[in-house]
């Protein structure tokens, strides 16, 4: 069983990560105690990949999303880590730079489309200024390119003039993913972008999303509560708990076996569209609270397989398989603690 060290476990398989995240740690200042919210997750993102990231609310997920672009508002704080582009660190970046990077370099689809857009401009307006702020292009070309754009994602050209209130959920939703494509930046991250949706226009939207990656080649970060849909359009997923990434795997290993307790009740809670019917059972208790976490393993409380010193030892991030990690003491040490003291 190989024990590599979490700087070096979330590498893509052909080790030439187009981002490269280590160590980030994001935390909310609160009157009470820091909360948080991000604390030591680390993965990479090769070319052209898309990795899902999967966790119940509060996890942490759109907090990394948000720490990747750096636009977190106080009272959240980037308190630790790296965050490397490209070669460029993200976190070294001046205001300026980070002006040109959003949206040139790493787009974003958010999980609110109507929250997204401003609703007292027009979409049309709304991708000429994303395209004239970063582009030496004059407004004629900027607005060809708008129709471009709506072309690509399935929208007729003419409700360019409409108002965000105007189209409906699932136009609103290709609205934004036309905006985060107009720069054709080489990733994007696409925040539970299929959410408010029913789930015919999901499906649509989904093939929409795989069709143009396969055709220009961008990179996804894609975060969803949803593991099911990530199985779909994922290359590897990674979950998250309690603000840690506790296991990762390419997509159809980690459905078909899941090795982490707190994966294995998170596929346990969604019911199988085909086949026999089998009891869909839910995990116990609550996330905890992040303000005051659990020491040891954080999904000790709520764990079925606990051990005493579970509560005391935090699991390193360890590959049991090849490409396959996971933080549990099940696997780094399944016949008892790592320290060989008592359970």
């Amino acid at each position: 069983m190989s024990t590599t060290p979490v700087k070096d476990a979330t590498l893509t398989p052909n080790g030439k990560p187009l981002l490269s995240v280590r160590d980030l740690r994001v935390q909310y200042m609160t009157a009470r105690a820091p909360v948080r919210a991000v604390d030591g997750v680390s993965f990479d993102i090769a070319p052209g990949e898309v990795l899902g990231l999967a966790g119940e609310s509060g996890s942490g997920k759109s907090t990394v999303a948000q720490a990747l672009l750096r636009i977190l508002n106080p009272p959240a704080v980037i308190a630790g880590g790296t965050i490397d582009f490209q070669g460029r660190d993200i976190l070294a970046m001046s205001d300026r730079e980070l002006e040109q990077f959003r949206w040139q370099d790493l787009s974003m689809v958010f999980q609110s489309a109507m929250n997204a857009l401003n609703p007292v401009m027009t979409v049309e307006d709304q991708i000429i200024d994303t395209i004239l702020s970063h582009r030496a292009m004059n407004e004629t070309r900027a607005r060809k390119r708008a129709r471009e754009l709506f072309e690509i994602v399935g929208i007729d050209p003419s409700r360019l003039h409409s108002y965000p209130h105007e189209l409906s959920g699932g136009m609103r939703q290709r609205a934004v993913i036309a905006i985060a494509l107009a720069l054709q930046p080489p990733m994007m991250i696409m925040d539970e972008p299929t959410t408010a949706l029913d789930v015919v226009v999901q499906k649509e939207i989904m093939q929409q999303i795989e069709d143009l990656k396969n055709e220009m080649g961008f990179s996804i970060l894609f975060i969803t509560h949803d593991l099911s849909l990530l199985v779909e359009v994922s290359d590897r997923i990674a979950i998250m708990y309690a603000g840690q990434i506790v296991e990762l795997a390419p997509a159809r290993e980690l459905y078909e076996r899941p090795l982490h307790p707190y994966t294995q009740g998170l596929l346990n809670s969604f019911p199988a569209l085909t086949g026999p019917k089998e009891r869909v059972t839910g995990i116990p208790g609550s996330p905890p609270d992040m303000a005051a976490p659990p020491s040891g393993c954080r999904f000790h409380p709520r764990c079925s397989k606990v051990r005493g010193f579970h509560a005391r030892l935090v699991p390193p991030l360890t590959e049991v398989e090849p490409g396959h990690f996971v933080a549990c003491h099940l696997y780094t040490s399944p016949d008892g603690p790592p320290d060989g003291g008592p359970g």
